[in-house]
């Protein structure tokens, strides 16, 4: 089968772009749609990949443009042709998932959330960036892209999503269920250190309002703690006047550099409500405990009392207190890190692979209910994904560049087991 991945734009490295790094693991001869790809912006690894750019690449490439290019965004993934795709597997916050595709194509959706623009427009005003006249006629924009949004999230055969916390939105905003399949974490990148110096407290982050990373400069300054913050963004000029000398920016890092700090940290500060968060589990592969606002993703994510702790009000004084707390525990770092494998990349490849031959058993299923008897799936047919290529799931029988087998011995009417409805996060579990 051919399949092909989307995603909104390639023009930055974070937890969104090795979600799709990762699907391309998994189908490594898929070509990737993306509005505007940037090289030296994103994660390497793409250059050796077959990227195709929308009408947007010739003038919208450039970051501080992005924001000012919403109104073309849907005209860019609707013109990318889908035919001959059998399965279309998307990554978005916003528009990737408004590719239109036909009733013989399976359209899998990984959202990481609802478009924030759309669903949570005072947040993402926010962030900063737009000048009081933009601001003006912007709500009337932004109401014709709502509009949209919801439309193009119909086109969807089946979402999957990062957390739990965002399967709740999808259901709010779309009207849509959901499968939680949590984002990969390359937990091998880092290591638990016998004896971590653990004598400052870290804080890798955009430096955007939203993130509340003013709570950790403040907490931090009161305190007279030594605090790293790792990241740029818009906040930066405003955190810097009310930091103390205890803490240190220290802008963009390698990921070399910034595993160092992570190994090396006496706790990771996770400050702000997020969809999910990756950076916690990384702070947790490396055996080093998390201080995290107790909302969003970090529910499910970092386990109070055994993986660090959670701090109930998005106040500075809040998180000093959990702070203090932290001296109290005695906290293993072989468990912190046994508790980030399980959200390793190889669980998700395993799992995404999984879940994409169920959601397309079922898409056959349903369309050759439709029209009984015809079409290209009569069915019964055992839906097995593979392929031979290196780099992608091993013990595949790949039968040409760009397709995934499907198997199975026809006659009837399809059958496939049901998506499983979300659950809530399972227990951490204890030690043997």
């Amino acid at each position: 089968m051919r399949v092909a991945i989307v995603h909104d734009y390639l023009a930055q490295a974070g937890g969104a772009e090795r979600v799709v790094e990762a699907m391309h693991d998994v189908f490594p001869d898929a070509p990737i749609f993306t509005s505007v790809y940037d090289p030296e912006h994103t994660l390497p690894s793409f250059k050796t990949m077959d990227i195709r750019t929308s009408f947007l690449q010739k003038w919208a490439k450039d970051s501080r443009i992005h924001k000012f290019a919403l109104p073309f965004y849907p005209a860019a993934f609707e013109q990318f042709d889908m035919t001959g795709f059998d399965i279309v597997l998307s990554s978005t916050t916003g528009f990737a998932k408004g590719v239109i595709t036909g009733p013989d194509t399976c359209h899998i959706c990984y959202c990481h959330t609802p478009a924030r623009f759309a669903w949570r427009y005072h947040e993402y005003i926010a962030q900063g960036g737009y000048g009081r006249a933009t601001q003006q006629i912007l709500p009337f924009l932004i109401h014709r892209l709502r509009a949209w949004d919801y439309a193009s999230a119909q086109r969807v055969d089946y979402f999957l999503v990062n957390s739990h916390n965002v399967a709740r939105r999808v259901r709010k905003f779309y009207g849509k269920t959901s499968e939680v399949l949590h984002p990969p974490v390359t937990t091998n990148r880092f290591a638990v250190l016998p004896s971590p110096t653990a004598d400052y407290l870290l804080v890798v982050s955009r430096l955007v309002g939203y993130k509340r990373v003013d709570i950790a400069v403040e907490a931090c300054a009161r305190l007279g703690i030594p605090l790293k913050v790792v990241g740029t963004g818009p906040d930066l000029p405003r955190l810097k006047q009310m930091a103390g000398p205890q803490v240190e920016f220290l802008g963009r890092l390698s990921d070399g550099a910034v595993a160092d700090l992570l190994a090396n940290c006496r706790a990771f500060l996770f400050p702000g409500e997020e969809d999910f968060g990756i950076a916690p589990l990384e702070a947790m592969a490396s055996g080093r405990p998390v201080i995290a606002y107790g909302a969003g993703g970090a529910l499910e994510t970092v386990v109070d009392g055994v993986t660090g702790l959670h701090f109930c009000y998005a106040t500075a004084e809040s998180l000093m207190d959990a702070i203090q707390r932290l001296d109290g525990l005695d906290l293993d770092p072989a468990r912190i890190r046994a508790h980030a494998a399980r959200f390793d990349v190889s669980e998700f490849r395993k799992t995404l692979k999984e879940t994409v031959e169920r959601c397309v058993a079922l898409h056959h299923a349903a369309y050759s209910h439709v029209s009984p008897g015809h079409g290209p799936f009569p069915g019964p047919r055992a839906v097995v994904l593979s392929n031979g290529s290196s780099g992608g799931v091993p013990g595949g029988n790949g039968n040409g560049k760009g397709h995934y087998s499907i198997g199975g011995n026809g006659g009837g009417a399809m059958t496939a087991p049901p998506l499983p409805v979300a659950e809530e996060p399972v227990p951490f579990p204890d030690p043997d």
